[in-house]
């Protein structure tokens, strides 16, 4: 159980980040009073997308939803709230919006250094889906 109000000190989130090497981190704050360009960037995260690297994401106060597309392309939605943590694989079709609140703080976590570009759909030519739709192949 990961500890969202100690964050800093959480000695489970060190553990994670040690054992799966996320090595870079920083915090967001997707609300209209702190995140510049909010309506702009809303519209961006909602945009169905890919990333070439894993996107991990820890929220450490508010809500929001992840839609990711399930081995059919059918959407399933998925509720993020304080405490949670999720990491989508390199290659998956997603996206992003906050709930009614309209405010999450969430920690973004990588491997080595960021990566911020996303691939709007489609985007199916990039060796990190080929490899991801070939995982869902195998699991089927």
């Amino acid at each position: 159980q990961l500890d969202a109000d100690n964050y800093e000190t959480d000695p489970c989130l060190k553990e994670i980040r040690r054992a799966e090497n996320y090595s870079w981190m920083d915090i967001v704050t997707i609300h209209k009073d702190k995140l510049p360009n909010y309506e702009e960037k809303i519209k961006t995260f909602y945009e169905e997308h890919l990333h070439l690297d894993d996107e991990i994401r820890y929220i450490l106060e508010g809500s929001g939803y992840f839609d990711v597309r399930d081995k059919d392309d059918k959407w399933i939605r998925i509720f993020m709230e304080k405490g949670d943590m999720i990491t989508l694989p390199a290659g998956i079709y997603h996206r992003f919006t906050v709930d009614e609140n309209n405010y999450v703080k969430a920690m973004r976590l990588f491997v080595g250094e960021p990566v911020w570009t996303a691939y709007n759909r489609p985007a199916d030519d990039f060796p990190a889906r080929k490899q991801y739709m070939k995982f869902l192949a195998e699991e089927a």
